[in-house]
């Protein structure tokens, strides 16, 4: 997971701390919304991941205008963006956080578990 955090960082300019939660974050949303047997592939993949989710889980959902946005949208996408700003990322480096996330899956599990991943979750793919 150490090598993951330090891509993410080294492209996005966050610090680790935030990149972590960050990442936590998006795997907790793909375990929650993605296809159940790639997204394990992807985790199993992946050490580390499960405690990055739990904690994750732990942190609970957003709050404030955006969170009754996300909620209000049904979540998914919209949700998880919220969830990135308020763990600290800005808008502009979502997009270079998920590219390098996905590419990092992509060479760990796959592109045959991460392509139905992406294919499955309305609107992911702006942000791959």
């Amino acid at each position: 997971m150490e090598e993951l955090i330090a891509r993410v960082t080294n492209r996005t300019g966050l610090d680790a701390a935030t990149a972590q939660t960050a990442i936590g974050h998006i795997l907790a949303f793909l375990q929650k919304e993605g296809p159940a047997t790639e997204v394990a592939q992807l985790m199993a993949a992946m050490p580390g991941s499960e405690a990055l989710v739990a904690e994750s889980n732990a942190a609970g959902g957003g709050s404030g205008l955006m969170g009754m946005l996300g909620g209000m949208m049904g979540g998914g996408v919209m949700a998880l963006g919220q969830k990135l700003m308020s763990a600290g990322v800005p808008m502009g480096q979502m997009q270079p956080l998920g590219q390098e996330l996905f590419a990092y899956g992509r060479e760990k599990a796959g592109e045959d578990v991460m392509g139905p991943i992406v294919g499955s979750i309305p609107g992911l793919n702006q942000f791959v």
